[in-house]
């Protein structure tokens, strides 16, 4: 009989961690409700057909639809969160572009940043305030350099090249399914 004991060592868990996590979860719950909820969309749509992809590990867009009928294809990148601006970063931009450039059959290619402002404003920690819920969807410009890209609360867009700020003017994408919190600028 062996009587050697094994003594581990338990990392006491601060509250800021454990706040972090939750934090964390929060978003990663928020992003999977908007591409699940756009995917049914789409679905629901005559002649599309829309999948997730899969995690943001793999390098794959956040979802793919295609209207073979039509001979559309989108890539699109789904952003929802509680602050004033949401940022798209241009590794998800290139990876979109790399996906509509490979489907080279359907006529149209579009990349498509689906974002959604939650009806709730982010004014501290743990404190918010109401507000309108807000959907923008914009194309990517492909002739446009990539880089990250913000979209205000006011539907308005910029690039972030070098840490700086550079006009950006993406066209708002009429979608083909209707809703209530679409606003157009």
């Amino acid at each position: 009989m062996n009587n050697d004991f094994t003594v581990q060592k338990y990392k006491k868990t601060s509250k800021k961690s454990i706040k972090a996590k939750r934090t964390a979860k929060i978003r990663r719950q928020r992003g999977y409700n908007w591409e699940d909820t756009l995917v049914k969309r789409f679905n629901a749509s005559k002649n599309w057909k829309a999948f997730r992809l899969g995690s943001p590990s793999v390098a794959l867009p956040d979802i793919l639809a295609v209207n073979s009928n039509s001979g559309s294809l989108f890539t699109i990148e789904a952003k929802s969160g509680t602050g004033t601006t949401l940022q798209v970063p241009f590794d998800q931009i290139s990876r979109c572009l790399r996906w509509t450039d490979t489907f080279d059959l359907y006529q149209t290619r579009k990349v498509i940043l689906a974002i959604k402002f939650l009806s709730k404003k982010r004014i501290g920690v743990g404190k918010y305030e109401s507000r309108e819920l807000r959907e923008f969807y914009k194309v990517w410009n492909t002739e446009c350099e990539i880089m990250d890209c913000v979209c205000t609360y006011d539907g308005k867009t910029y690039g972030i090249k070098q840490g700086k700020q550079v006009p950006l003017s993406l066209e708002e994408f009429q979608m083909p399914f209707k809703t209530k919190h679409r606003i157009v600028i």
